[in-house]
C-alpha cells in the first residue's frame, strides 16, 4: 500500500469520524420521564402545537386561571421534562399564579422531526406556540413571558426582538458565540478537543439545515425587558460573552438586567434556588403586571 493510499485512507475515516460526531450533536437523544403537572396539583391538557414549517411539538398546556402565560424553554438535549431546572420551573410559575404552557422543541421529547439546529428553527417552535396559545387561549395570553435555559435562553433572546406578542423574558446562560459555545460544547458532552468544531460544523449544518445563530447579533434589537444570568464556573459560556452583549443592550434597552452567580451552566437555579426564584419572580411580577 502506497503513501498516497494510506493517506486517502486516514483522512476518509477521519471524514467518516467528523460525520458521525456532527450526526450525533444535531440527533440528540430523547429525554422523557414520568413525571406530570398533577404532583403539583394542577390539572393539565396534552396538547399538539403544528408549526409553522408543519412539525408537531409535544407539550403541556396547565391552566392556572391567569390572563397571563409563561413559556419554559429546555437548552439542548434536554425536555419539558428535565428534573434539574425544567420541573423546578413548572412548579414555580405555578406557585407565582402564571399558567404554563411548556413542549419539548423538534428532536427532543416526544416532539417531531429529525434534526436540532440548536436555536435556529427552534424560534419557529416558539412562534407557533404563541400561534396556538394566541389561538385556543387569547382570554389567558393578555402577557406572554418567557424563561429559557441555555438554547431556550438563545431562542428567549430572539422572540423578544422577532415577535411583539412577548413581552419580557429571562435568559439562563445563554451562549452568545454558537461557533465558541460549540467548540466547548464538543469536549464537555463528548469528551473531544475543540479543535475538532472547525470540521464538525459544516457536517452539522448539512444535517440539520439550519442558520448559523449568534445572539450577540441580537444585542442591537431587543428593546424589552430581560434578564440575563451567567455562571462563573460556566463551562460552556463564558461571562465575558455575556457581559458584552448586555454592555452593548443596555445602550438601547434600560431594561436589561445582568446576574452574575459562581454556578455552572444553567445549574443557578440548583445551587441558589431561594435567590434565583426571588429574582425571576420579582423580575415577572415588575414586567408581566
Amino acid at each position: 500500500m502506497g503513501w498516497l493510499t494510506v493517506i486517502a485512507l486516514l483522512a476518509f475515516l477521519f471524514l467518516a469520524f467528523v460525520a458521525f460526531v456532527s450526526y450525533k450533536m444535531v440527533k440528540p437523544p430523547r429525554l422523557i420521564e414520568d413525571w406530570t403537572p398533577k404532583e403539583f396539583g394542577h390539572d393539565y391538557e396534552d396538547v399538539t402545537i403544528e408549526t409553522r414549517d408543519g412539525l408537531k411539538l409535544s407539550g403541556w398546556w396547565i391552566d392556572n386561571g391567569s390572563d397571563k402565560t409563561v413559556i419554559p424553554l429546555h437548552g439542548y438535549t434536554s425536555s419539558r421534562w428535565y428534573s434539574l431546572y425544567m420541573k423546578p420551573t413548572v412548579e414555580f410559575l405555578l406557585k407565582e399564579g402564571y399558567n404554563v404552557l411548556v413542549f419539548d422543541f423538534r428532536a427532543h421529547g416526544r416532539s417531531g422531526g429529525k434534526y436540532t439546529t440548536v436555536s435556529d428553527k427552534e424560534l419557529t417552535d416558539v412562534l407557533s406556540a404563541i400561534d396556538w396559545l394566541k389561538k385556543e387561549h387569547p382570554d389567558k395570553a393578555e402577557k406572554i413571558g418567557l424563561i429559557g435555559f441555555s438554547m431556550g435562553a438563545m431562542v428567549t433572546i430572539r422572540a423578544l426582538a422577532e415577535d411583539e406578542r412577548t413581552c419580557c423574558g429571562v435568559a439562563d446562560s445563554p451562549p452568545m458565540d454558537l461557533d465558541k459555545t460549540g467548540a466547548r460544547g464538543l469536549r464537555y458532552f463528548a469528551n473531544l478537543p475543540e479543535w475538532l468544531y472547525t470540521f464538525v460544523k459544516p457536517f452539522t449544518k448539512l444535517f440539520s439545515g439550519g442558520r448559523e445563530i449568534h445572539p450577540i447579533e441580537y444585542a442591537d434589537r431587543v428593546r424589552k425587558p430581560l434578564l440575563i444570568i451567567a455562571g462563573e464556573k460556566d463551562p460552556l459560556v463564558k461571562v465575558e460573552e455575556v457581559r458584552a452583549f448586555y454592555e452593548r443592550n443596555k445602550r438601547i434597552n434600560p431594561n436589561v438586567e445582568l446576574w452574575v452567580t459562581d454556578a455552572t451552566h444553567v445549574r443557578t437555579l440548583k445551587f441558589h434556588p431561594e435567590e434565583w426564584k426571588a429574582k425571576v419572580g420579582e423580575f415577572l411580577r415588575k414586567w408581566m403586571a
